[in-house]
């Protein structure tokens, strides 16, 4: 397994690349679909003006970071990445919500709840989808099962 700051260093950037693709590939969905969302916004975001997509890019590299350090003992992955995006869901609507001055929850409006979920459970399947593949030890182990 390598070091703890590479595992951290590999979990952000997982994280990260999954908010690149996972993330914001749901969003595009939901956009095709006629949801009032855009996906790769580089809108700036208060207090300092940063892009909304790097702004995600590293919050979620935040958590990715945490999913690196805990990555030995969560297995499979791809599950505790699922499980990482409804955390991560639930700390928007619980935390990061009312300090937007948004009420607790966005209100508790279901469809809003559920798109979060789907949004952030996607994401969260990238973390757990990609951190193995840049993982050397896990994608070694890998390659011995399937030659």
């Amino acid at each position: 397994m390598p070091s703890l700051p590479a595992r951290i260093l590999l979990g952000f950037v997982a994280a990260a690349i999954s908010v690149l693709t996972f993330h914001q590939g749901v969003i595009a969905l939901y956009h095709l679909a006629g949801l009032p969302i855009v996906a790769w916004s580089m809108r700036p975001v208060p207090p300092y003006g940063v892009p909304l997509l790097v702004d995600l890019c590293f919050w979620g590299g935040l958590y990715g970071a945490v999913f690196g350090i805990a990555a030995p003992i969560l297995r499979p992955l791809w599950v505790w990445g699922i499980v990482l995006g409804c955390i991560a869901a639930a700390v928007g609507w619980l935390v990061v919500a009312p300090l937007k001055g948004a009420p607790l929850g966005y209100g508790w409006h279901t469809a809003q709840m559920i798109r979060s979920l789907i949004i952030n459970g996607s994401w969260g399947l990238g973390v757990g989808l990609i951190l193995p593949l840049l993982l050397p030890d896990l994608s070694a182990r890998r390659r011995r099962r399937f030659a």
